[in-house]
């Protein structure tokens, strides 16, 4: 197994090793190793040469594409930190995530309808902007500092820098919706990368032969992680920018002999109901679903469809990367189970006293490895909650925050979350910033928002209001929705209620509510 102290040694070995091999297939594009490998070090010259340093966070924020592949490599590079934006993120957030970890520089694409000006003026810190595609009108409206992705790949030379970071250094921050409210920025270190991608392609069993296509935005972990499995171990990765064409995506992986497919929920509900006799999608030979356990039917629905293929049901939170897997020739006995810890790993189940439980008792998931990120940046608080030391002085463990149960052979079982955070198409959702929006709009006296379960997208995102302005409507509450949430934080269901239960001190019982 390849050695990897370093994050951008994933592009920078499969480069040395295998240059001409074609790494990405992003729309009309290819990409070899080689040619990643150049933008990237162009990139990260013309970043370091405008003041980017070591340790600076650097932001990216556009849909999945060629440019953010080479982007997050040349902060890499840089020896600064990189943070994947989605690009829905309506500019509140996008401003809060911003001046949350005081980023220095924001690369995006034009397609982001923002004012430039008006964004450093919020965000003092970002000392300068890079523009990808289409820039030259974007330019010319701005006094703010502006470069042009072009530009620069055209003025820098590809020599690799010589890195000072090793691998306790930051490689990325990934923001994740939490029960306060506001999103976290979860530390990453090189480490915790490098030890996950490794765990999780020795259980897969990765060859440099395999073909894996990505629909998930590598703003989201999941996603993220399937351009640095592909990368380390030398295959290609088929970047997509969602499943809203389901057809060409089967087409796709008809074309490209795609071997691998990681998928939520969502994606698998759509397969299973639809007609893929058209299709030859013999070349696959593993599935891999996580964020939200598959219900046991769709389970057997999809090896019944996808009889070759290897399914891996999978757990894991954004704050260890992946925590668990059953391996498939247990979907049979144990489909409503998701594993075992992952190899390097280990898991337990703990009552509020700290007492580990045994078989059949239900506690909080407690995870211990090498995977345990950082913490939450710039929140010591939050991080002594979820990060609690460990037996050996100076180690710290991950408490999920989800109750599971074990059984007699050392097998979990989810049960139900500690906190109200909703998963729904695979991203964590704060109901509290759900009701915030909510109370913004006219009209509106009281909400409260809860997940309900969805076989189609893990859990559905329910609104209860209590109006005071009789003429509100459903439509209206959820047009504004559209204009101020990402498009996985809109409710699926809206309920107008008389009034709301709550305790004695006047606190919303959302237990009642579901």
């Amino acid at each position: 197994m390849t050695f990897f102290r370093l994050v951008q040694e994933f592009l920078e070995n499969s480069a040395d090793r295998i240059p001409e091999k074609v790494a990405l297939v992003c729309g009309d594009e290819r990409l070899t190793y080689a040619e990643i490998e150049d933008r990237a070090n162009r990139l990260a010259n013309g970043l370091r040469n405008n003041g980017i340093q070591r340790g600076d966070r650097v932001a990216l924020f556009m849909p999945n594409s060629v440019e953010l592949v080479v982007g997050i490599f040349a902060v890499l590079k840089c020896d600064a930190v990189f943070v994947v934006i989605n690009a829905t993120t309506k500019t509140d957030k996008l401003v809060y995530i911003l001046n949350n970890c005081g980023v220095s520089a924001l690369i995006l694409s034009p397609q982001q309808k923002i004012s430039y000006e008006e964004l450093h003026t919020s965000c003092p810190s970002i000392k300068f902007f890079v523009i990808t595609g289409g820039e030259e009108k974007f330019l010319k409206k701005t006094t703010t500092a502006c470069f042009s992705w072009a530009e620069i790949l055209s003025s820098y030379p590809p020599i690799r820098y010589q890195t000072k970071n090793i691998d306790l250094d930051l490689a990325c921050l990934i923001y994740t919706s939490g029960s306060t409210g506001e999103p976290k920025g979860v530390m990453s270190d090189h480490s915790n990368i490098i030890f996950a991608v490794n765990s999780i392609t020795s259980y897969i069993g990765n060859t440099e032969d395999d073909v894996v296509i990505n629909v998930l935005p590598l703003s989201f972990d999941y996603g993220l992680y399937q351009l640095f499995m592909v990368f380390s171990f030398g295959g290609r990765l088929i970047l997509e920018k969602g499943f809203s064409y389901p057809a060409q995506i089967l087409a796709l992986i008809e074309k490209e002999g795609v071997t691998g497919f990681p998928g939520v929920p969502t994606i698998f509900a759509m397969l299973v109901n639809m007609d893929l006799s058209n299709y030859d999608l013999s070349s696959l030979r593993y599935m891999t679903n996580t964020a939200a356990a598959l219900p046991p039917a769709h389970i057997l629905k999809i090896r019944d469809t996808f009889p070759n293929v290897r399914l891996y049901s999978m757990y894991g939170l954004t704050e260890t990367k992946r925590t668990l897997y059953l391996p498939p020739s247990y979907l049979d006995s144990k489909p409503d189970s998701v594993g075992i810890a992952i190899p390097g790993s280990e898991v337990w189940v703990e009552d509020e006293d700290g007492n580990r439980l045994g078989a059949g008792q239900i506690g909080e998931l407690v995870v211990r490895g090498r995977h345990v990120m950082r913490g939450y940046w710039g929140d010591e608080e939050l991080t002594a909650q979820r990060f609690r030391p460990g037996r050996i002085p100076g180690e710290r463990l991950c408490y999920t925050g989800d109750l599971f149960r074990m059984d007699e052979e050392g097998f979990f079982y989810f049960v139900a979350r500690k906190d109200d955070v909703i998963k729904s198409r695979g991203e964590k959702v704060s109901p509290k910033e759900v009701e915030n929006v909510l109370y913004k709009i006219e009209g509106v006296h009281e909400v409260a928002v809860i997940g309900v379960a969805d076989a189609f997208l893990g859990q559905a995102i329910k609104a209860f209001i209590v109006k005071k302005n009789p003429s509100l409507t459903e439509k209206e509450i959820l047009l504004f929705c559209k204009n101020h949430l990402e498009d996985f934080m809109i409710p699926k269901y809206v309920q107008f209620v008389d009034e709301l239960p709550k305790t004695s001190s006047g606190k919303i019982k959302k237990t009642e509510l579901r």
